[in-house]
């Protein structure tokens, strides 16, 4: 993560986005998703052109994450590599190893 700072590329945490409309009101279940996906498409789209971004939290499922590779295939950018938590879901790890994405932590 410190390597990862000293890069000067944007930190990008669904949580920090997400703080104002939660203010709004409570979201549960399916609204939540929703409403991280819209959150996340302002923020992607309003982004300058292949500057560089380092997500946290996000993609947290396979559906996002097919989401978000819409995006940058329609942008024809892509991502150079996948971090994966131990807690991820294993569909997701999946997902980004089979694209040749995820980077294997030892």
């Amino acid at each position: 993560m410190n390597q990862v700072c000293s890069l000067h590329i944007e930190h990008v945490s669904p949580a920090q986005l997400m703080r104002p409309e939660i203010s709004r009101c409570p979201l549960v279940g399916a609204r939540a998703n929703e409403v991280v996906l819209a959150v996340l498409r302002r923020w992607f789209w309003t982004r300058k052109p292949d500057a560089g971004f380092f997500l946290t939290d996000f993609p947290a499922t396979l559906l996002q994450a097919q989401v978000f590779d819409e995006w940058l295939d329609t942008r024809h950018e892509a991502l150079d590599a996948a971090l994966a938590a131990s807690n991820a879901a294993p569909e997701l790890v999946d997902h980004y190893r089979n694209l040749g994405l995820l980077s294997e932590a030892c």
